[in-house]
């Protein structure tokens, strides 16, 4: 028996209104993982009055998502629009350049595709 490994998990942290948001995705994502982690995420971000949000996200082990988990993902997305200044999405497969493009269509902030962790990193120090 195979066993898929599949998951999302967070770490947030908080200075004043400022937030830093590390998201690991594993595997294909499924409506259940949204329904822990959007959560997650509504309640730190909806603390602080006009939150500024920016986003690691490590999909170098994604695989993609369940149909209503890119569902959850999109929506995601468009709920905190004006609260992300930057994504930067880190990951190794052409696709994932691509849904970083197509997110800029739907995030007010910035979102850039790296297929090197710290290059990435950097970008959101800046």
């Amino acid at each position: 028996m195979v066993h898929t490994t599949h998951g999302l998990s967070i770490g947030i942290e908080r200075a004043g209104r400022e937030f830093f948001l590390k998201l690991k995705a594993v595997g294909t994502l499924t409506h259940e993982d949204y329904k822990v982690i959007t959560p997650m995420i509504d309640s730190a971000l909806g603390e602080v009055k006009h939150p500024i949000a920016n986003v690691l996200i490590d999909a170098s082990e994604l695989d993609g998502w369940e149909l209503r988990a890119a569902w959850d993902d999109l929506k995601l997305g468009v709920r905190h629009s004006k609260e992300f200044n930057k994504i930067a999405i880190y990951g190794n497969q052409e696709w994932q350049a691509r849904m970083a493009k197509i997110g800029n269509w739907f995030i007010s902030g910035e979102v850039q595709y790296y297929e090197n962790a710290t290059a990435a990193i950097d970008w959101l120090d800046e």
